[in-house]
């Protein structure tokens, strides 16, 4: 499976927060970083706020923060979530013109393949692929706290 660059930008938009939490970050802040359209961000943005995994605020002092723990959000639903509208093959969604349809062994086989994908991603958390956050606050150019040094204060 490929994720589409929708699914993808959401992805970035999750661990940009999750680096940055508890800041609020304007979406135009992680276009410029990722080199994004801030208009196709926007719309990203405002589906990842529509399914309930983050808080968009308008104004001056306005931004995206997360709505729940890193921990909690797990990346399977993520991209259940934004791609349950989207089939995995034309003969899944509203298109059922296909000669082969009513006897096609195929669809099955796709059916257990995508859930096997998502499955996977269920196993993992935002807190888990945002666990290199030194590194990732290097490259998203933000300060985070050293908590190895305060281990070893």
């Amino acid at each position: 499976m490929q994720l589409d660059k929708f699914s993808d930008y959401a992805l970035r938009i999750l661990i940009t927060l999750a680096v940055r939490a508890p800041e609020r970050v304007a979406t135009s802040e992680i276009a410029g970083l990722f080199a994004i359209s801030d208009n196709h961000l926007s719309k990203v943005a405002t589906q990842l706020a529509r399914e309930g995994f983050v808080r968009s605020e308008r104004g001056r002092n306005g931004g995206l923060t997360l709505l729940q723990p890193a921990e909690e959000i797990r990346i399977g639903v993520v991209l259940r979530a934004l791609k349950r509208e989207e089939p995995v093959a034309e003969c899944f969604g509203g298109n059922k013109t296909c000669l082969i349809l009513p006897v096609c062994g195929l669809r099955g086989p796709l059916a257990q393949a995508q859930e096997a994908f998502f499955a996977t991603l269920d196993g993992y958390t935002l807190a888990d692929i945002v666990g290199q956050r030194a590194g990732l606050a290097s490259l998203l150019r933000v300060e985070v706290e050293d908590t190895n040094a305060q281990l070893t204060s």
